[in-house]
């Protein structure tokens, strides 16, 4: 059984101000001093040893496009993005991404 890993990139850029904002929360900021986000650190994580299957990315659906940007600028351009039209926690995500996995084709 191989393991998928699940990338939650939700959050409303609330508790960082004036960092983080409701348009760019802190999950797409660099607080390392360094040149990628939080969000792209994690996907290296697990993308790199490449002993994961490919991830899956679950956002909501007004950060499609800063999600996609910091992906194809580490090279990640295949990683699937499952858009969430409102905020539902983390419970509903979860739920989500398993469903994307049991359909998804096994190699």
């Amino acid at each position: 059984m191989n393991i998928t890993p699940i990338i939650l990139a939700g959050g409303s850029g609330e508790r960082l101000w004036p960092l983080s904002k409701v348009d760019y929360p802190k999950q797409f900021v660099s607080l390392t001093g360094g040149k990628i986000s939080l969000f792209q650190e994690a996907m290296l994580r697990v993308v790199e040893p490449s002993r994961f299957d490919t991830p899956i990315v679950i956002c909501n659906e007004e950060h499609r496009f800063i999600v996609a940007e910091q992906l194809r600028s580490i090279g990640q351009t295949q990683v699937p993005i499952i858009l969430e039209p409102i905020a539902r926690n983390t419970a509903a995500a979860v739920a989500l991404a398993a469903l994307q996995v049991q359909a998804m084709p096994q190699s």
